[in-house]
């Protein structure tokens, strides 16, 4: 496929270069391409991203089996991601944007749950020009210049949908974000047929916050201490902890009031939980971060840097500290 797009790409420079000469006292734009004729515009479409279906398509069966082979210990959140982003992609008129809003400690896969959804939706994946990054502490640093960025991110959130209705936006640090801006983002989750001449309906707005992440923990240490089988959790055994967690929260800036319309509507479709990353699942991280470097994985390297990383209670040593977040560096230190 991509040695055909290559072929197409060299026929695709010809032909504009041809066109170009042609127009030379004309600025390239898209009248070339519309100049180019049928046969020009279906080779731009199908080298150069476009909003269609060349470019975009989900992948139900692509995003389970990755799931099931990338994603270690988050049988709940697997489960939860993969109804939600099915049953949002095939529905033909989705009555709103799907809101996912993921939680959990650090380094548990929340990022990287992010960038599956989009390669399976995205023939580019995270490169996409329709996946786009909002970080709360590098792009709203300073609450004096608040309703700047609030006005800045609505216009960058409206003009992208519109340039692409399947547009996907993903805010980490929510639990870092000023509630001003979390206002901001409110009318284009909620079930507006329009606003302002725009859908957002089918567009996906993702959330990854730490906030609950301690209560996740609870619920995970509680298992483990009563003998039960990690894979023994439920999402209901998560739903009450994480809830009171955001709700209630009032040290935490994203609480769960700015994610309610103003007819108390809820806007987050699902609060997905992620569990604390066990020794079992760093040894699995680090034996797919050397295949994916290009290594033979070796258990008894994989297995050596595992055990140097912290991991609490201090005591029995159960969940690790930075979960797989640190591991693509560490391992050089491993690796002869």
């Amino acid at each position: 496929k991509f040695k055909m797009k290559e072929t197409f790409s060299a026929l695709f420079h010809f032909i504009l270069i041809s066109s170009v000469v042609v127009h030379a006292f004309e600025p390239i734009s898209t009248t070339i391409v519309a100049g180019l004729g049928t046969l020009g515009k279906k080779l731009y479409n199908y080298l150069f991203e476009t909003c269609d279906d060349n470019w975009i398509g989900f992948n139900a069966t692509g995003l389970q089996e990755d799931l099931e082979e990338k994603l270690f210990g988050q049988h709940v959140a697997s489960r939860v991601i993969l109804k939600a982003v099915t049953g949002f992609m095939n529905s033909e008129n989705p009555k709103k944007p799907l809101v996912l809003s993921l939680h959990g400690w650090t380094g548990t896969g929340k990022n990287f749950v992010s960038q599956l959804i989009a390669e399976n939706i995205y023939q580019k994946g995270m490169a996409s020009g329709f996946v786009h990054l909002f970080t709360a502490t590098a792009h709203s640093p300073h609450k004096v210049h608040l309703e700047t960025y609030k006005a800045q991110l609505q216009q960058w959130i409206k003009g992208n949908v519109t340039n692409c209705p399947r547009s996907m936006f993903i805010f980490d640090e929510m639990d870092k974000m000023h509630p001003g801006l979390i206002d901001g983002i409110k009318p284009y989750l909620d079930f507006y047929e329009r606003l302002d001449g725009v859908s957002y309906r089918q567009a996906i707005f993702i959330f990854l916050s730490n906030a609950g992440a301690e209560e996740i923990v609870h619920v995970a240490l509680d298992f483990w201490t009563s003998g039960r089988e990690r894979e023994e959790i439920e999402l209901k055994d998560l739903e009450m902890a994480l809830s009171l967690s955001v709700f209630n929260n009032k040290n935490s800036e994203y609480q769960a009031h700015v994610m309610v319309s103003k007819d108390n509507k809820n806007l987050v479709d699902f609060f997905v939980p992620f569990l604390p990353l066990e020794f079992k699942h760093v040894v699995q991280c680090g034996m797919a971060e050397m295949a994916a470097k290009g290594l033979t994985p070796d258990a008894a390297v994989v297995d050596h840097m595992a055990r140097d990383m912290n991991y609490f209670p201090k005591d029995e040593r159960v969940f690790s500290l930075h979960g797989c977040k640190v591991i693509s560096i560490r391992l050089d230190f491993y690796i002869d």
